[in-house]
């Protein structure tokens, strides 16, 4: 094996892939797909929430998530109605599972949150749901959805 072009490959932090379904208050950005390593089975990268931003209800599929929390408080909402939530700090992990209706909110109305996030698979899987939620999304509109089909 070519271990020295088919081995470990770096992604330097100025050279992530802003190319990806974006949010109106969260910035996303690629570092780990099958185009700049060739990963298959796996996606990661980043996203930037703006102080007070919250999506709307969705999840992701079969997909898999992980967010480590790298700077900032992120505040998870899940369940059929949302009814569950927790918070998550500076260096806490959180993991949503398969076809879990959740909803991502910057809890801090100072700090953005900033987060790795890495996903079980390439594809950009979100399905929008319809459901009631205490925290109303506030980022995106009618032209322009939270969380974009991809």
């Amino acid at each position: 094996m070519d271990w020295k072009n088919n081995g470990v490959k770096i992604i330097q932090a100025g050279t992530l892939d802003p190319n990806t379904p974006q949010t109106p208050g969260m910035t996303r950005a690629a570092a780990i797909t099958h185009a700049t390593t060739g990963a298959s089975k796996l996606w990661a990268g980043t996203v930037v929430v703006n102080p007070g931003a919250k999506t709307g209800p969705h999840h992701h599929g079969e997909l898999e998530t992980v967010l480590y929390i790298v700077r900032g408080h992120a505040r998870m909402r899940w369940g059929n109605n949302l009814e569950f939530s927790a918070e998550a700090k500076t260096g806490d992990f959180i993991y949503v599972p398969p076809f879990v209706p959740h909803q991502e909110i910057n809890a801090g109305t100072v700090e953005a949150c900033e987060a790795v996030v890495v996903r079980s698979g390439q594809d950009p899987i979100v399905v929008n749901l319809d459901i009631e939620t205490p925290e109303p999304a506030s980022a995106g509109s009618d032209d322009y959805p939270f969380h974009p089909e991809p």
